[in-house]
């Protein structure tokens, strides 16, 4: 699988998506369904949120790439984005223990 780079605001972005706790288990919820996503119809049943707040919270997470939608007939399939995923984890951790030698020397 291919990750991304990204910079500063585009983590911070990212980040702020999932800093809250309905979207946050939205994408844990897809992260679970795997490379299948699941239906819109299953996320509301799994959650227990009312459809509009549902979509509200999807809407903004496909605004910035997180999650996709696909039209199936009647059913509205979401799908995370892993690359996206695991950008924001690298992101996190490229530069664990960088300043762990600095320390050891002082």
């Amino acid at each position: 699988m291919h990750t991304m780079k990204m910079d500063n605001d585009t983590a911070a972005n990212l980040m702020s998506q999932l800093g809250n706790p309905t979207r946050l288990k939205i994408v844990r919820e897809l992260v679970r369904a795997g490379r299948s996503g699941m239906p819109v119809g299953e996320i509301q049943r799994r959650l227990g949120v009312p459809h509009s707040t549902l979509s509200h919270h999807i809407r903004l997470l496909c605004s910035v790439d997180l999650v996709r939608q696909v039209r199936e007939g009647t059913v509205l399939r979401c799908f995370v984005d892993y690359t996206k995923i695991d950008g924001i984890v690298q992101f996190l951790t490229r530069e664990c223990c960088a300043y762990e030698t600095e320390q050891v020397i002082s």
